[in-house]
């Protein structure tokens, strides 16, 4: 399967291992929901990145290397928790971790083909591969201080993932580019945040790929549970993203069952998009689907 093939929701299908993803037609945090209430050993067990990594034998063994890393799974599994079950918010579990790194490396692979070139590339004189490797690494790795608190979990998130870079690169970077692969990794972790100043391309695109994991799965957990908001309701209205490409631009691809989504695109997309350095490259179209729009909430009372 060519690059147009691959997904920017979700891996490619023949690499899913099995129970990757919810059952069909469960939205994505019921899984979230349920890992939230196992043991560790439990939660950890289930965890599996996937993603397509052909044509790149480094990220290949780095996320082998994560898949059997039971320190970091173990920083998801606390995540979840601390977002699903303690703070009962959005789902933060390794499926959310999954879909942005999916993303993430749809959008560098895109923005390739629309002729732009990373920082690795025009900074360092490294190779592609290792932007991928860069983008990846902070994708799975941008909330890891939800273990810790919702509050300032990206500062958190940049000591807890100091600690295990180094690990999960040895071998397969040489100093001084071992070093130089950190940094920019640590760097993707702290400009996701909403005020954060993305310095490169790779940076940019972690801190979009996070806002775009928006579609109604997330919401699920706040929605059902009562917590009516803008927040959770335009989450429920987002049935869909897709990435794709253009005429040397990028086109996103939202499709809602209820103009409520608008929020989520105008408000919270925008927001990450804005100062991302990516906004000259990417087109962002949404769309409500069907001839009426779907019905979401039937009353509201302050």
């Amino acid at each position: 399967m060519t690059e147009d093939g691959e997904s920017a929701e979700a891996p490619d299908q023949e690499e899913l291992p099995q129970d990757a993803l919810p059952e069909e037609g469960k939205p994505v945090s019921v899984r979230a929901e349920r890992g939230a209430r196992m043991t560790p050993s439990e939660a950890v067990r289930d965890m599996r990145i996937t993603l397509p990594a052909r044509g790149n034998r480094t990220l290949r063994e780095l996320v082998d290397r994560v898949n059997r890393d039971q320190s970091v799974k173990a920083l998801w599994h606390a995540a979840n928790v601390n977002a699903v079950t303690r703070l009962q918010i959005n789902d933060h579990s390794w499926v959310h971790i999954q879909i942005v790194t999916n993303i993430g490396l749809k959008l560098l692979r895109e923005l390739r083909r629309a002729g732009v070139e990373p920082g690795m590339v025009s900074d360092y004189g490294m190779r592609q591969e290792d932007a991928e490797v860069v983008v990846v690494l902070g994708c799975l790795t941008h909330c890891l201080g939800m273990a810790i608190h919702r509050t300032g979990h990206e500062e958190m998130s940049l000591f807890l993932a100091a600690d295990r870079l180094p690990r999960l690169l040895d071998g397969l970077y040489e100093e001084p580019e071992k070093t130089i692969i950190q940094a920019e990794v640590l760097q993707t972790i702290i400009c996701h945040r909403s005020d954060g100043q993305p310095l490169s391309v790779e940076a940019g695109i972690v801190r979009v790929a996070d806002a775009l994991d928006m579609a109604k799965g997330r919401s699920r957990i706040p929605f059902e549970a009562g917590r009516v908001s803008i927040h959770s309701l335009s989450a429920a209205a987002i049935e869909e993203v897709r990435i794709t490409h253009g005429e040397g631009r990028v086109l996103i691809d939202i499709e809602m069952n209820n103009s409520a989504g608008l929020y989520q695109v105008d408000n919270l997309l925008r927001s990450k998009l804005r100062g991302s350095g990516l906004e000259q490259f990417i087109d962002v179209q949404a769309t409500l689907e069907g001839q009426t729009e779907k019905r979401l909430l039937p009353s509201f009372r302050l």
